[in-house]
C-alpha cells in the first residue's frame, strides 16, 4: 500500500482564495482515503505563502523532510506552479524525492516526476511559473510606481497603528479611547 500525501497551497490570504485552500485540503484528503491502494500519508498545506522559493513554506519543508524520512511514498498536487514557481527549487526538490523512488503527481498538467518524460517536462513548466510569477511581480510593482506618480498613496492600514480609512479610502485618525 502505497503512502501518499498531498501538498496544497494558495498564495494570497484573501477571502476567496481561502475557500480555494480548504476545497484543495478536502479534495485530497478524500481522494487519497478513496483509494484502496493509497493510505494517508498527509496533506501539507501552506496557507498565504507567496514566495517563488520555498524556504518559507514550512509545510511544503515538512512535507520533503517526511519523504527523505520514508514515511512518504508519493506526493499529490494541484499543478507545477502550486508545488513550486522557482525552476530550480522545483527541479532539485524532485530529484532528492526521485533518488528515493518517491514521485510527484501534477495532476492539472497529467505529470508523474518517475515517468520518462517527466523531468523535460517539470524544467519546462517550471520556468513557466516562475517567469508568470516574474511577470506578475513586475507588473504589480509597475501599478504602484504609476499611482505613485499620480499622487495615489497606498497603506495598509490595518497594519498601520492608530490609523484606519474612511468611505473615500482616506486615512483617518482612530481617536484613542481612554478605558
Amino acid at each position: 500500500m502505497l503512502r501518499v500525501a498531498a501538498y496544497c497551497r494558495v498564495s494570497t490570504t484573501l477571502e476567496q482564495q481561502e475557500s480555494s485552500y480548504e476545497a484543495q485540503v478536502s479534495y485530497y484528503t478524500e481522494k487519497i482515503q478513496s483509494n484502496p491502494n493509497w493510505k494517508l500519508a498527509g496533506i501539507y498545506a501552506d496557507d498565504g505563502k507567496s514566495a517563488t522559493n520555498t524556504k518559507k513554506r514550512d509545510d511544503f519543508n515538512t512535507m520533503i523532510d517526511d519523504c527523505m524520512a520514508g514515511k512518504i511514498d508519493l506526493v499529490i498536487t494541484k499543478s507545477v506552479s502550486r508545488f513550486a514557481r522557482n525552476t530550480v527549487d522545483s527541479l532539485q526538490n524532485i530529484r532528492k524525492l526521485k533518488e528515493k523512488n518517491i514521485g510527484v503527481i501534477f495532476e492539472k498538467e497529467g505529470v508523474n516526476t518517475l515517468d520518462g518524460t517527466g523531468e523535460l517536462l517539470i524544467t519546462i513548466l517550471s520556468s513557466q511559473a516562475q517567469e508568470e510569477s516574474r511577470n506578475l511581480s513586475e507588473n504589480t510593482r509597475w501599478g504602484l510606481v504609476r499611482r505613485f506618480e499620480n499622487g495615489v498613496i497606498s497603506v495598509n492600514h490595518n497594519k498601520f497603528l492608530g490609523y484606519t480609512k474612511d468611505e473615500n479610502g482616506e486615512l483617518v485618525i482612530v481617536p484613542f479611547l481612554k478605558l
